[in-house]
């Protein structure tokens, strides 16, 4: 995730119905509209399974990794608060996994842990011509969550980078459907300058798409870059508990020995900045962690989830 946001953020540093209508049935030429459906299941620990959804929304198979409660099997009528976690750009659904303490915190609190793949400059959105992975998310992948896997409310989401746009981005456009929204170092501001929303779209361009067919162009279709951006769509976060925090790009002594300055958490900074005045500005609380020092660096994200856990638990009702 690192090597391939930097490449892109380093730069940005200095007819009428009848009475008695006959039944419509569709011809044997015309299948039924495909539905998304598990073709398989692994699993990875005595909690953890990793799950292939066959997505029509997506257009392909896409993987997602759940935790699901210690007692899921012995409580076969019980329904489940859910908790999403978001990975960043350039990475995958393993990601929450394999870099914090999840699974281990998570072992006795009776919640499911749901940790999807969102592409690697997905950008949890339904693309104007390509994946919808914001349908993929909420509307599939939910469904199969509450038909196969129990899972109920409430809800919660969190993200690191560019899944703390779509935690906040999901939060915003599905108003009640989440209790909790967190961003961790998130791109919370595309819109900040005209440089770095070009930044963005060279960022789906090196990862082989054309950034067209994302959100069209900064200029030109700004209402549909305004309608994934976290910083307008701030006012319909009101209500939602909310927490938001970026380091300052300085090296601390979370980061390994030697380390530099980090160019992508200082550019990261100053759309939390930004973000941050503009929930001020609306007086929409929420609990905002500014950090110095602090780098776009996994050990940081820890520690965000370690202060951002109590007022988790609270959102999902957990003992």
């Amino acid at each position: 995730m690192r090597l391939a946001m930097a490449v892109v953020l380093l730069a940005l540093v200095p007819a009428g119905c009848g009475a008695h209508p006959a039944p419509r049935t569709p011809p044997e030429s015309s299948p039924a509209r495909p539905t998304a459906h598990v073709v398989a299941t692994t699993q990875v620990s005595p909690r953890m399974w990793d799950v292939t959804v066959e997505s029509p929304a997506v257009g392909a198979r896409v993987r997602v990794r759940l935790m699901l409660p210690a007692r899921f099997t012995a409580e076969p009528d019980r329904r489940w608060p859910v908790l999403y976690l978001l990975h960043g750009c350039c990475d995958t659904y393993v990601s929450w996994s394999r870099s914090t303490d999840i699974e281990r915190r998570t072992a006795d609190a009776g919640v499911i842990v749901v940790m999807p793949d969102g592409g690697p400059a997905g950008f949890y959105s339904d693309w104007r011509s390509g994946p919808a992975w914001e349908t993929f998310h909420l509307t599939e992948l939910g469904r199969i969550l509450e038909d196969r896997y129990r899972a109920g409310t409430p809800r919660a989401i969190a993200g690191v980078s560019m899944g703390g746009l779509g935690a906040l981005d999901y939060a915003a456009r599905h108003p009640g459907m989440f209790a909790f929204a967190a961003s961790f170092s998130g791109i919370v501001h595309t819109r900040l300058s005209e440089s770095r929303s070009r930044a963005y779209a060279d960022l789906v361009r090196g990862n082989g798409a054309d950034p067209r067919n994302l959100w069209g162009d900064p200029v030109t279709d700004a209402g549909v870059w305004r309608a994934h951006n976290p910083y307008d769509l701030a006012p319909k976060l009101r209500g939602m508990r909310l927490f938001v925090s970026a380091g300052d790009g300085r090296p601390g002594p979370l980061d390994a020995p030697g380390a530099g300055p980090d160019g992508i958490e200082k550019n990261l900074r100053a759309e939390n900045d930004a973000f941050a005045a503009r929930l001020a500005e609306l007086t929409i609380h929420a609990t905002v962690d500014r950090y110095h020092p602090g780098t776009h660096n996994w050990v940081y994200w820890q520690r965000e989830l370690d202060r951002a856990w109590p007022q988790i638990r609270t959102a999902l009702r957990l003992p």
